[in-house]
């Protein structure tokens, strides 16, 4: 993948560098300042086995043989990049938050320790399932429904919304098998630090039950630069009907005023506890209309790639800029409400079957689409010839056809252009045998 530049300004190392983050990043203020160097593949870092001490002895040894001066080590994606840039950081002098902060958040529940301690009124009754009995049972005081997930794994794979007994047993059967791929790479993480006691006793490779949680899904996206933690961005979230798999996210989300603060001072709260300083964070929380509760769902140590569009169609600045600015040391502020839209959405278009992809729409086609549709970007996310069921980074119950990035001036505006997509993208998917 060539860098972004020509110039001989700043050079940033960004882990898992993809084409299509490489053009959004091209587009942060300043970027003619920047040369923006890939650092791993983002095949070799979510596809397949994670082997963790091979992937930093391969990050480690380009940085090394890295000619000129390296300015930034960043990465925008889940584990096991999020570990590896502070690692990478602290190595070399540079801007990053602590192993330890990034930790407290990505192991799920060290997290709702930590949520518990300073937040206790938005955190769901939450327990360890014991994987290793005989027969597994749901922990005391977390009652069905309620989602099982392990501590840590890559997006939503090997979460499963559970109702009784016998779905239970059907998701622990699951997670049993597959938990390993990402909870043993954790482990060489945990192994670097002086954990509490609970959370050793657990290790990389537990399984959390939770209680379901009910309402509307929102994002808060924000940033801890010297000391002070900033909440830039309020997002809500929409999901396919009877299902809690995303159909879109927006911004700015549309929520009552006293929400969005009660929101924000509890974002505020948890990440001064977690202890970040030079770094991105994302909270996603569900809102309940009904009675007014606010839960956390989880906590990221890192902004979301996938808001990215929307930041830059509201705001006219995509949300990588925060990024980029903290680890130079600089303010990451910007003037809102500055881009084009006055809404930013990005849109799911999924399938709830199984079944071989035959065809997908060509670069021409999809090229034409943007083209015709005004602020309309769309990204076809499987291959030709793919079994949807064996996609990476997907959820238990769908496959993802295409990420439609819309900026319109009205709700009924996004979803007229999200539909003109649809109708104009072909897919050809065979059922599976």
């Amino acid at each position: 993948m060539p860098v972004s530049q020509e110039s001989q300004g700043l050079n940033i190392f960004v882990v898992g560098l993809d084409e299509d983050n490489l053009d959004t990043l091209c587009a942060v203020p300043g970027a003619e300042e920047f040369t923006f160097h890939p650092l791993l593949s983002k095949d070799e870092l979510q596809h397949g086995e994670i082997d963790f001490p091979e992937l930093l002895r391969k990050a480690r040894a380009t940085l090394d043989a890295f000619e000129g001066t390296v300015d930034a080590v960043v990465g925008y994606w889940d584990f096991p990049v999020s570990t590896l840039v502070p690692l990478l950081a602290q190595e070399r002098g540079l801007r990053s938050s602590s192993l330890e902060s990034i930790v407290r958040c990505e192991h799920k529940y060290w997290s709702r320790l930590v949520q518990r301690e300073v937040a206790p009124e938005a955190v769901p009754g939450f327990g360890l399932v014991d994987l290793d009995a005989e027969t597994p049972r749901p922990p005391e005081g977390v009652s069905f429904p309620m989602w099982l997930k392990p501590v840590k794994s890559f997006s939503s794979e090997l979460a499963f919304g559970v109702r009784d007994e016998a779905e239970f047993r059907k998701a622990v059967a699951e997670i049993r098998q597959g938990i390993d791929r990402v909870g043993g790479p954790f482990e060489h993480i945990l192994d670097r630090l002086d954990l509490p006691d609970e959370v050793a006793a657990a290790g990389g490779a537990a399984c959390l039950a939770e209680e379901a949680l009910t309402g509307v899904q929102v994002a808060v996206e924000g940033f801890v630069h010297q000391g002070e933690v900033v909440v830039y961005g309020v997002l809500d979230s929409h999901t396919y009907p009877n299902s809690a798999c995303f159909l879109r996210h927006q911004y700015p989300a549309e929520l009552p005023a006293e929400t969005v603060e009660r929101i924000v001072d509890i974002s505020r709260r948890v990440i001064g506890r977690v202890g970040m300083e030079s770094m991105t964070f994302s909270i996603e929380f569900f809102y309940d209309p009904e009675t007014g509760a606010v839960n956390i769902l989880e906590i990221n140590p890192r902004h979301s790639q996938s808001h990215a569009e929307m930041f830059e169609h509201v705001d006219g600045v995509p949300n990588h800029h925060r990024m980029i600015s903290l680890a130079l040391g600089r303010d990451p502020r910007v003037k809102q409400g500055d881009g084009p839209f006055e809404y930013g959405a990005k849109w799911y278009y999924r399938v709830f079957r199984d079944g071989v992809v035959r065809r997908i729409p060509t670069p021409d086609e999809v090229a034409r689409i943007e083209r015709e549709i005004p602020g309309v970007k769309v990204q076809i996310v499987p291959e030709e010839g793919v079994r949807l069921s064996e996609m990476p980074g997907q959820d238990s119950y769908s496959a993802e056809l295409a990420h439609i990035y819309v900026g319109a001036d009205s709700d009924k505006e996004l979803e007229a252009k999200y539909d003109r997509a649809v109708e104009a993208l072909e897919f050809v998917i065979d059922d599976a045998a």
